[in-house]
């Protein structure tokens, strides 16, 4: 064996043992980096320690994990102060929102007990004041209102024949609607958070919530306008209802110009605690999507703020136990009459800033109200509702504030501007419960079109590095001559990949289609003239009366050329150990050899200046079956017209390389040879493979760190 045999020995690889290489480190990827079999996984949850009844105690009562360490030295007085601050708070804040949810203000002293306790016992969060909150407030008020309005309760006076309204029956019946809808939207919760759906609040971005409580502050301020004003407007319900109540409280308004206004005052306030009652069980088919709503909102504002603090202090808030916490403080506080609770800024920046540092702050507030609700209620009967409005309208002020997102989001993001401000109007004319319905919808739409419409680009090489970016973007980053480098902004599947095949021609100038009609045709013309040469061949043939033969030491020479000609030819290379000089003559060799390789191409179509595509598929997490349908027929259409095509940057613990295992994507025809890691590397790849089979002497070719010369076609 010469030589030459040896060198091409040492460099190339066949294609079989690269993909044996392939598989044998995407199996040991696999050993270390996958998760166990999901019956091994299903055991292991069933299986029963001492350690792992630690855990799960510890976990579902993460009171037990702090309290036995607690430091009074370092913060019983931070807490004590703390507490009674926000306890204070709670008293006219849990009066003022009961009148947001339509129960007697009592009730809202009773949200302001029980639920903070439960919460004390299982939340993670050690700054957050759980309690009333005006959006969940009317969120509650408006099923109340819907489902027992004013005028189910009216009644004929038959002393006089004026209209009564029996308040005591409607209270208690908006009691009873206020707490099964609590008890339904906790168990949503508890139910979530048990099978790890934390996540789902993921949906709500923060420009949608905080669009939506907008809207909601402005539903607040509509409801409290009659007890500003001392009138009583009709009621409505639905879509539009508030542009109806504004109407109907300005003519009520006007129309008691010259006469009396009645100041309505909080009024008896029982001594005392409710005692536990079941639910009504047979209105939550009627209010089913009102609790769902409500639980979506409370848990969103509840682990935002969580997270916030957390971040800010330095603890971990467990999201799937925040959602349990937050559930069982609705569950237990619906069966004590309560109606649902999340956390408000207002009382957690108080709680924050005098000192809190647990939730033993959360007892002394809850001891704080229940000294008043015992005790102290007396004091608060005289107290104009009016005065509460008035709290809830200052406690409003940080909601009205997020009418600047609209300047910051202009400047930064319109389509988040936009999901804002189709927030803000669905909220305010569709009511809470379809507004946030149709809020999440437009939400998610935005998200499937930014997918639909990515940016494509081609990508070009910074000099002197290996990094590829956008030509339209980047001046510094040139393309390689003969090489398309192209990649998607976005994920590729089924909404955008045809979009993704004409951006892709579009982008490299090569209609796939014209140039497949067109090879058709010369094809076809060849054949013909192929068949009249043979037609000539065979009459010269008759006419020849001897044909030249080769000696048989001739025949093996000339049969090893063609054989070795044809195998370099067919065979996939790939770059096995280029040393510690690649990096140095790598992008040399690139610079070197850029404008010999876009002229010359062994055998390419004379129609086109590219040889090479690189996909570069770094931004894909997953890919579906039309993505591989795809993906195989551009492989088979460029493969027509001579252009090799090649993957890059299919990283991630193999994701995308195992679906397209599964989905038989890999075959003789593409193997996983032609995969890359990254885009440097199928550039170097291609490049060599090109030069080496063109026989381009001023491309150095290395094995095992070895510089190699071409050879005519073999290094």
């Amino acid at each position: 064996m010469g030589v030459e045999e040896q060198r091409a020995g040492k460099f190339y690889v066949e294609r079989d043992v690269l993909d044996e290489l392939c598989l044998d480190q995407v199996a040991r990827r696999r050993t270390h980096s996958t998760t166990p079999p999901l019956k091994e996984r299903v055991k292991d949850s069933l299986r029963c320690s001492m350690p792992k009844l630690k855990r799960s105690v510890l976990s579902t009562f993460p009171v037990l994990s702090w309290l036995p360490r607690y430091s009074v030295r370092d913060n019983g007085l931070g807490d004590l102060i703390s507490g009674i601050s926000v306890g204070i708070m709670h008293l006219p804040q849990g009066m003022a929102y009961a009148l947001l949810a339509s129960v007697p203000p009592v009730f809202g002293l009773y949200t302001s007990f029980y639920p903070v306790l439960v919460y004390c016992i299982l939340g993670t969060s050690r700054h957050i004041s759980i309690g009333t909150f005006a959006v969940i407030s009317i969120m509650i008020g408006s099923v109340t209102e819907r489902l027992a309005p004013d005028s189910d309760f009216t009644f004929l006076n038959g002393t006089n024949g004026t209209a009564g309204l029996d308040v005591t029956a409607r209270d208690a019946y908006r009691v009873q609607i206020a707490a099964s809808t609590t008890v339904l939207s906790g168990l949503f919760q508890v139910l979530l958070g048990m099978v790890r759906f934390g996540f789902v609040v993921t949906y709500l971005s923060e420009p949608l919530v905080r669009g939506y409580t907008t809207g909601a502050a402005t539903h607040v301020v509509v409801s409290q306008l009659k007890y500003i004003f001392g009138i009583h407007p009709a009621r409505f319900s639905g879509p539009l209802s508030q542009v109806y109540i504004i109407a109907a409280t300005l003519i009520s308004y006007y129309g008691n110009l010259n006469s009396q206004y009645d100041v309505a005052v909080v009024g008896e306030i029982p001594r005392g605690l409710k005692s536990p009652s079941l639910p009504d069980v047979s209105l939550w088919g009627t209010v089913v999507g009102d609790a769902f709503a409500v639980a979506i909102v409370g848990y969103a504002i509840n682990i935002s703020l969580g997270k916030t603090f957390g971040l800010k202090h330095g603890y971990k808030v467990d999201s799937n136990q925040e959602l349990v916490a937050l559930g069982l403080s609705n569950t237990v506080g619906g069966f004590f009459q309560c109606y649902s609770v999340t956390s408000s800024m207002s009382r957690s920046l108080i709680q924050e800033s005098t000192g809190g540092r647990t939730q033993v702050a959360g007892v002394v507030s809850s001891v704080i109200v229940l000294i008043t609700v015992l005790q102290l209620g007396t004091l608060f009967e005289e107290l104009p509702k009016a005065v509460l409005s008035c709290i809830v309208f200052v406690n409003l002020k940080g909601m009205f504030k997020q009418y600047l997102d609209i300047p910051a989001l202009w400047k930064s993001n319109p389509v988040d501007l936009l999901v804002w401000l189709v927030t803000l109007v669905c909220t305010i004319l569709l009511n809470l419960d379809l507004g946030l319905a149709a809020s999440i919808a437009f939400s998610l739409l935005t998200v499937i079109f930014r997918t639909q419409l990515p940016r494509y680009s081609i990508l070009g090489q910074v000099p002197g590095t290996e990094l590829y970016l956008d030509t339209d973007t980047y001046e510094e980053a040139k393309e390689i001559p003969g090489i398309t480098i192209f990649r998607s902004s976005t994920t590729v599947y089924y909404t955008n990949a045809e979009l993704y095949l004409d951006a892709l021609q579009k982008k490299s100038g090569i209609d796939i289609g014209k140039l497949l009609t067109r090879k058709k045709k010369r094809d076809a013309k060849q054949k013909r003239k192929d068949k009249k040469e043979e037609k000539k061949a065979k009459k010269e043939a008759k006419k020849q009366s001897a044909k030249p033969q080769f000696t048989p030491e001739q025949s093996n020479i000339l049969s090893l050329c063609q054989s070795k000609v044809n195998w370099a030819y067919e065979q996939q290379w790939t770059r096995l150990d280029l040393g510690s000089e690649t990096g140095s003559h790598g992008d040399d060799a690139i610079t070197q050899t850029s404008s010999t390789v876009g002229e010359e191409q062994r055998g390419r179509s004379s129609d086109i200046d590219t040889h090479t595509i690189i996909l570069d598929l770094s931004t894909a997490s997953f890919v579906d079956t039309v993505t591989v349908m795809m993906l195989n027929n551009i492989f088979r259409d460029y493969r027509e017209i001579d252009i090799d095509i090649y993957l890059a940057g299919c990283q991630g613990e193999f994701c995308v390389v195992e679906q397209l295992s599964r989905a038989s994507f890999f075959s003789e025809s593409i193997p996983k040879s032609r995969l890359f890691t990254t885009v440097h590397d199928a550039v170097l790849h291609s490049l060599r493979l090109l030069a080496c089979l063109g026989g381009y002497a001023n491309l150095p070719c290395y094995c095992n760190g070895e510089r190699l010369a071409c050879l005519g076609g073999v290094c």
